[in-house]
């Protein structure tokens, strides 16, 4: 299955300022199985190591020495290291913090070895005070398929050549297929596992089966990775955001964990999760002016999933409402909706926020600065498009705003609409827009 990253490190195989690279992102995104396909087809061999369990790799660092480790390596992998001919790829890299404070002596001493790491845990081993290589690598964040490599994985480039080539106004007679797959996406997500499951089979109980069995997994490492006092409140925490994203206010209450509880009690637990990469957490700004960080609010925020199929998962959303019901996308402000411009917003690298006003009658749904711009943004349905918040920030603050919906594409003089199945390329391709 092709992944869009795959451009970015062929970049980095070919540039002359290329650096150790590190791979990050959540567990199961599809970090291994792409950096071994890169490998396969772009260099002559690949040495790969997994430090999951792996005493071999605790016991080599003993300096860095970065000669006698390459010499290692090939005796462990039994492939003969060549510079600029093979790539060195180290996996689940939080497990032998050395190993990526190495990458350091790599980028300084020999960097004509071609080394990349990966690892789904890194944030919080940063945290943990380890000696992350500053200024010495470059990096990659990785995250589940977007819509657009769910269609490639459907053999549907067709279709995404006809946006860019057509152009948005010119697709529309393909709407109801658009709208199709989106809703397929809807419930199988971009976990690599499910989609590759879901292409194969089409069978909707085992994606959903594919689909617990990762966030059973997502738990048990709360208790492998977690000091046990926190344990619990993770568990809370990432448990409550369905429930959270259901309210018409999908702002992050501390009350829905536990009766009483306070921000203090669950800021290492959110936190955790965060750097995880299993929770993505938008921050309230209290005003639109640029720049939108000069107005952040760290205790007012939202919580979402990583996935927009695990959400329905643990939403336990039926195949039945999601594929055939019109309800999925008629709710107006629907939790999976928003998840699903989220993480798209989110691949491309944007910042994202929210905004209300103090009394909350004005509530806009996302929040985006691009190109010297603030961008509001509404996420609404086919039927709604009666933008009474959106059109009150767009003439306070002489904005020009977004909205996402069912509805075709339309540019508006003071909001462009944009249909959900076409945010991304929108995203890649069109911002700004005057």
């Amino acid at each position: 299955m092709y992944r869009f990253i795959y451009k970015d490190l062929l970049r980095w195989k070919k540039s002359p300022k290329r650096k150790p690279l590190i791979v990050d992102g959540a567990r199961q995104v599809g970090k291994t199985w792409t950096l071994k396909e890169f490998g396969k087809k772009e260099y002559e061999d690949i040495a790969y190591i997994n430090c999951d369990n792996n005493p071999f790799m605790k016991e080599i660092f003993f300096d860095f020495d970065t000669d006698r480790l390459i010499r290692d390596f090939s005796a462990y992998t039994g492939i003969q290291i060549e510079k600029r001919k093979t790539l060195i790829f180290i996996d689940e890299i939080q497990e032998c913090p050395l190993a990526l404070t190495a990458l350091k002596y790599f980028c300084e001493e020999n960097n004509d070895y071609h080394i990349v790491v990966a690892g789904s845990l890194l944030g919080i081993a940063i945290h943990n005070g380890t000696g992350y290589p500053v200024g010495k690598v470059n990096r990659l964040k990785m995250y589940p398929m977007s819509f657009e490599e769910f269609l490639l994985a459907l053999d549907k480039e067709l279709l995404l050549k006809n946006v860019s080539e057509l152009g948005f106004e010119k697709t529309k007679p393909f709407k109801s297929i658009y709208e199709d797959l989106l809703r397929q996406y809807y419930y199988v997500g971009g976990m690599p596992e499910v989609v590759k499951s879901y292409v194969s089979k089409k069978d909707l109980l085992e994606v959903r089966a594919i689909q617990n069995m990762i966030i059973n997994d997502y738990r048990a490492d709360f208790s492998k990775h977690i000091p046990s006092s926190l344990v619990s409140k993770v568990m809370l925490v990432y448990d409550s955001i369905p429930a959270q994203l259901a309210k018409e206010n999908k702002k992050f209450i501390y009350g829905f964990l536990k009766k009483g509880s306070r921000a203090k009690d669950y800021e290492d637990a959110i936190e955790w999760l965060i750097d995880a990469g299993l929770v993505y957490k938008v921050n309230k700004v209290s005003n639109l002016n640029m720049p939108l960080k000069f107005y952040e609010e760290h205790n007012s925020f939202k919580l979402y999933l990583l996935d927009i199929g695990l959400l329905g998962a643990m939403s336990k959303t039926s195949a039945k409402d999601v594929l055939i019901s019109n309800n999925i996308f008629k709710e107006y402000k629907g939790a999976m909706t928003e998840q699903f411009v989220l993480q798209e917003m989110i691949k491309e690298g944007i910042d994202v926020y929210y905004y209300t006003n103090d009394n909350s009658t004005c509530e806009i749904d996302f929040v985006i600065e691009k190109e010297g711009r603030v961008y509001p943004i509404e996420v609404k349905s086919e039927l709604n498009l009666k933008a009474k918040s959106l059109k009150t920030v767009i003439d306070k603050y002489s904005l020009k705003g977004l909205r996402f919906s069912m509805s075709d594409y339309n540019k508006g003089q003071d909001i462009i609409d944009i249909p959900l199945y076409f945010v991304e390329e929108w995203l890649k391709t069109n911002i700004p827009e005057d």
